[in-house]
């Protein structure tokens, strides 16, 4: 079977923008992000993310944006003065699509409304808020610095600023019973939207929660009980009108976060920031980018090289397959089965597939299309595994 272009059709195009800055380290974090208790250029740093886009359209010519996200870090620590230079560096050397998603993430304890009303002025019309959960010791124990009302009282700022807005919580905490947790979501959904992201707690090397749960001093829920908060999550979700669109995101039909769909459907995205990942399509291959983590050591790059990449890989068709598997099955409309032997320029294994399907782990839609099901989500690692070996 010959290789097609690696680069799909009619993609959209994105833009992410890392803000690496924070207030506190969250224990579980494992994301790019750092406190400076001394402070920090921030005028400096939007010339250099300006920078960035700009040699970044350099490279890839024009393209239309579907969506912009500021993520982090904590990007509610911007200025809007800050966050409206970079829309208006992103719009003067690319399109911006006039119903473009423009999202940024914000943190209970930045939350103000002055400031997200020159979000808003500046061009961001969505938020989403790093909530986590709604119950005070657990906030502690998470390392968050606000408090179940602040979290309450931020929401109710999105919502009288933003038509729309999303938020985030962690369940399978310590400690944590089907019963509180029902009554935490079901809280979470009344004040909710539109969208809400809930994700499992995991413990990631590196962390201090990682230390803890090695030394025994942090104990998580078995395996059973995840599985139940999990099934639970997705019942309650679904009853009020939220579907898991994604295995941790749930949204009412129509109000999926764009942003993150460009993502999941392998489609284009450029990264600027300290820290922040891309999929470039250049002269009809996909190239893997990633910036400099440090954020000091990011603004000497983009002093010195206009950009601050310590990766730009050109990905092998194999490669670009396997991302598009890995990301698309996340989805629960899943993906296009030729499209992923046109990247790869092989099938899927149809004993591994008859596999699966025997086992209730995926199944094949009336379009064609292959997704995992509902009680293969929980297992979607190996389910991934299993289909691209």
């Amino acid at each position: 079977m010959s290789l097609t272009n690696t680069v799909a059709p009619d993609q959209d195009f994105a833009v992410y923008v890392h803000w690496p800055f924070c207030l506190s380290k969250c224990p579980y974090c494992d994301f790019n992000s750092h406190v400076r208790h001394g402070g920090y250029d921030e005028t400096r740093y939007l010339a250099a993310i300006q920078a960035e886009l700009a040699g970044t359209a350099a490279r890839i010519g024009p393209r239309t944006v579907s969506s912009v996200f500021f993520g982090g870090g904590t990007p509610s620590l911007m200025q809007p003065t800050t966050v409206e230079g970079i829309i208006n560096t992103i719009g003067k050397h690319w399109t911006l699509a006039g119903d473009a998603e423009i999202s940024l993430e914000a943190n209970p304890t930045s939350v103000e409304a002055t400031r997200f009303r020159g979000y808003r002025a500046a061009g961001v019309n969505r938020v989403s808020l790093g909530v986590q959960a709604l119950d005070d010791q657990s906030l502690k124990e998470l390392g968050r610095l606000h408090s179940a009302e602040e979290a309450l009282a931020a929401i109710a700022v999105a919502r009288s600023i933003f038509d729309r807005y999303s938020f985030d919580l962690i369940y399978t905490r310590p400690r944590q019973t089907l019963e509180a947790w029902a009554l935490e979501l079901n809280r979470a959904i009344a004040e909710a939207a539109e969208h809400l992201s809930l994700y499992q707690l995991t413990i990631e090397p590196g962390t201090p929660f990682f230390g803890l749960h090695k030394a025994g001093k942090l104990v998580m829920p078995e395996e059973g009980l995840a599985r139940d908060l999990f099934d639970l999550t997705q019942q309650l979700c679904a009853d009020a009108g939220l579907p898991a669109y994604e295995v941790s995101n749930h949204a009412r039909p129509g109000s999926e976060c764009r942003h993150n769909l460009v993502y999941w459907r392998g489609h284009e995205y450029a990264g600027v920031g300290p820290g922040a990942h891309g999929r470039l399509n250049v002269d009809g291959r996909r190239y893997a980018t990633e910036t400099e983590r440090k954020p000091e050591a990011w603004l000497d790059l983009v002093d010195t090289n206009g950009v601050g990449l310590t990766v730009d890989e050109k990905l092998q068709p194999g490669e670009v397959a396997d991302e598009f598997l890995l990301m698309g099955l996340r989805l629960v409309e899943g993906i296009d089965p030729k499209r992923f032997a046109a990247l790869s320029g092989r099938t899927l294994d149809p004993s591994r597939l008859a596999f699966l399907m025997d086992g209730g782990a995926v199944e094949t839609m009336a379009d064609g299309r292959l997704r995992v099901t509902p009680s293969g989500f929980p297992l979607l690692d190996a389910v991934v595994a299993d289909l691209a070996a």
